[in-house]
Parts: C-alpha cells; structure tokens; sequence
C-alpha cells in the first residue's frame, strides 16, 4: 500500500481550511483517510496558529515511506521537517536551473518579464506588407 501525504480541502465557499492527512495513494482527494497528522489555515492572521502539524506522526509517515504531495512538501520545508523528496526536487531544480542559465533561456517568471521587457519589438509590418503587395501584383495580371 502506497501512502501519501496530501491536503484535504474542507471549510465552505471563499473560505478554505486544509487538513494534512496521510491517505492511500489511489484515494480520491476528498477520500478515506488513514490518519490526520495536522491542519493549514491560509486564511488565519496569526502565522503560529496557520499551521498545525503532529510531528512525531510526520515522521513515522516519512519513515514508512509515504510521498508528500507538492504543496504539503514546501508546508513541511517551512516548518523545518527535511525530508529526501524536498532534498530531491531541490537537486532537480538547481540541475534545471544550470541548463536554462547555458542555453541562455530564462528559467522563471520574473526573468521571462526582464526578458521580453529588454528585447526590442520585432518589425513585423514590413513582412505583412509583402504577401498583399504580390497578391495585387497577381491580380492585375
């Protein structure tokens, strides 16, 4: 049984409140859960009570294997629970990261911003100018 550590959405309308749990990976978001290990309130003003997590179960879950998903691995990171998924995703980006830097390419969205923000705009009329020039000149003949 594979098991993952993921968020379940509950709260109502405009209002969304998340339960960390551990859950079978082949449950439905919203599925059975095997155990709830902690809640995230995005909404809460008060950053100690936004997150609540029951460590000691977080690690077992760790130790047992299970997966965390994207966002419970960066929920996990911020609160200082390392893990080998975080550590791998961050090798992966850095390695990604090194070959946008070679090929000259920008890698997030604030450098694509820079980048279309520096290039000069292209001159495009004069190539939409030439198909209708040698269609009229078909067309007189």
């Amino acid at each position: 049984m594979a098991v993952k550590l993921r968020l379940t959405r509950m709260g109502r309308r405009h209002r969304p409140f998340f339960r960390i749990n551990a859950i079978e990976s082949t449950a439905p978001r919203d599925g059975k859960i095997l155990e709830k290990i902690g809640h995230y309130d995005p909404i809460e003003k008060d950053t100690s009570k936004q997150i609540v997590l029951n460590r000691e179960r977080i690690q077992y879950w760790l130790e047992k294997g299970a997966i965390p998903s994207d966002t419970v691995s960066q929920i996990l990171v911020r609160q200082g629970i390392k893990h080998k998924y975080a550590e791998e995703r961050a090798k992966h980006r850095s390695q990604a990261l090194k070959l946008a830097r070679a090929k000259g390419r920008p890698f997030n969205k604030a450098e694509k911003a820079a980048a279309v923000q520096k290039a000069p705009p292209a001159e495009e009329k004069p190539a939409e100018q030439k198909p209708a020039a040698e269609k009229q000149e078909k067309e007189k003949k």
